[in-house]
Parts: C-alpha cells; sequence; structure tokens
C-alpha cells in the first residue's frame, strides 16, 4: 500500500500545508469606523506614515492615519510617498492615493481596492499592477470596467482608491533560482515543488503508472473516498466543450 496521496495530507492540517499567516502584517481594508455616508459631502485628510512589505502580497501596504485618529492598512497605487497627505471622502480630489466614494469620481478615472459593497473595506483590483475604470454613473449605480474585462454596477456609495496598485510587472520577472519560488509558495501557504500524479508510480497515485493501459479517467465522484477523489470531481462532462455553432 502506498503512501497518502497530497489532498489527503493537506486535508489534515500539518505545518507543512499551513500558511504563516502570524507573520503577515494586516489586512488591507479601509477604516471600519468611517462609513461612506458620514464622507459623502466631507473629505478627512490623512498621511501616510510608513510603506510596509507583507508577506505573501504582492504589493507594499501603506500605514494611514487620519485626523480624526483613525489608522488603516491599505493596497499602495504607485506613486504614493511616505509622507503624501491624501483624503478620504466626496470632496476629496481625484488625485492619485485619494480614497473617494464611487458616485463622486469623474468618468475615465483609474482606481483600485474597490469596495462590492459600502463598508466592507475594498475587496476587487488589489493584487499587484491592477486597476479598474470608472466607466459611467447611471440610476442603476457606477458602471465599472474590471481587471477582467467584464463591466458591472456597483453601489455609488462604495470607497475605491485612485490609481494603479503599484507592482506592475512583477510576474514578468523571472525567479531564476528554485528557492525564490519556494520561500513565495510558502508564504502564501502553497506546496512548492508539485509533482504530476501521472509522474507517480500507481501505488501512490490513483493516476499513477507510466503504462498507457493502466492510466485512468480523470472524472471522479462526489461520493469517492479520500484516496481516490482528485482530479475533476463531479464534472458532469470530462473533455472540452465544443463551441455551438450560431
Amino acid at each position: 500500500m502506498g503512501k497518502r496521496i497530497r489532498v489527503q495530507r493537506r486535508g489534515r492540517g500539518g505545518s507543512t500545508y499551513r500558511a504563516s499567516t502570524h507573520k503577515r502584517v494586516a489586512p488591507a481594508k479601509y477604516p471600519p469606523t468611517i462609513t461612506p455616508k458620514e464622507v459623502i459631502g466631507t473629505s478627512i485628510k490623512g498621511v501616510v506614515e510608513a510603506l510596509v512589505h507583507d508577506p505573501g502580497r504582492g504589493a507594499p501596504l501603506a500605514f494611514v492615519r487620519f485626523e480624526n485618529g483613525e489608522t488603516c492598512y491599505t493596497v499602495t497605487p504607485e506613486g504614493v510617498f511616505e509622507g503624501q497627505e491624501i483624503s478620504l471622502g466626496g470632496k476629496a480630489p481625484a488625485d492619485v492615493g485619494n480614497i473617494i466614494p464611487l458616485g463622486k469620481i469623474p468618468e475615465g478615472t483609474i482606481v483600485c481596492n474597490l469596495e462590492l459593497r459600502p463598508g466592507d473595506g475594498g475587496k476587487m483590483a488589489k493584487s499587484s499592477g491592477a486597476y479598474a475604470t470608472v466607466v459611467g454613473h447611471t440610476p442603476q449605480g457606477t458602471m465599472i470596467k474590471l481587471p477582467s474585462g467584464r463591466t458591472r454596477y456597483i453601489n455609488d456609495n462604495c470607497m475605491a482608491t485612485v490609481g494603479v496598485v503599484s507592482g506592475a510587472g512583477r510576474t514578468e520577472k523571472p525567479f531564476l533560482k528554485a528557492g525564490e519560488k519556494f520561500h513565495l509558495m510558502k508564504a502564501k501557504g502553497h506546496k512548492y515543488p508539485r509533482t504530476r500524479g501521472r509522474a507517480m508510480i500507481a501505488a501512490v497515485h490513483p493516476y499513477g503508472s507510466s503504462k498507457k493501459s493502466a492510466r485512468k479517467g480523470t472524472t471522479v465522484s462526489h461520493g469517492a473516498p479520500p484516496g481516490q477523489k482528485v482530479g475533476l470531481i463531479g464534472a458532469s462532462g470530462a473533455g472540452q466543450k465544443k463551441r455551438r455553432k450560431r
């Protein structure tokens, strides 16, 4: 009998597969005590006190202290520097680094760290080099073009930061050494390197074996036992979908 497959070992919850979250700085969120409705007709000034690295995150975090005493960590747009004054609120100008409700941002402005619902702290366009574009203002809400190219309507009271998230082009730089990739994956809680099931022997993985006749299909039912439950779980179709002719 072979050893337990990777998904079984991962599900057990050992330290090998656990992300070192105790090293992380803080979640990137807007101040929870400052609600969008409070600042829709005003603006609060703040200062970027520090730019810090957060393990497992591609972009640096900015530590901001506002004049009312509130503090927060947020994603850093390109061009923001330590000691820079920023503003939060509906009366703030559309300058890089300012946090403004979407309903008050001019059309065509590039924004990042968008809230999906008012007060959730920011959910979309947060990775390095990511940004969304304000397309227009409608009775349904503000139309946003997301990094994927898809457009959607978002509540006018949702906050967003003006600018592009710093760290653009990070994925274009090669790692050069396997150790660097290993430490990145470890910070994210990912296992590296990963070995294909096909490359293993039959005793270790359901897909293992070098013989063509011994290979199995990759579709498996929801009720399969843990040592067998890998691949396309509960897939209705195993093959590539054919395009419909119009």
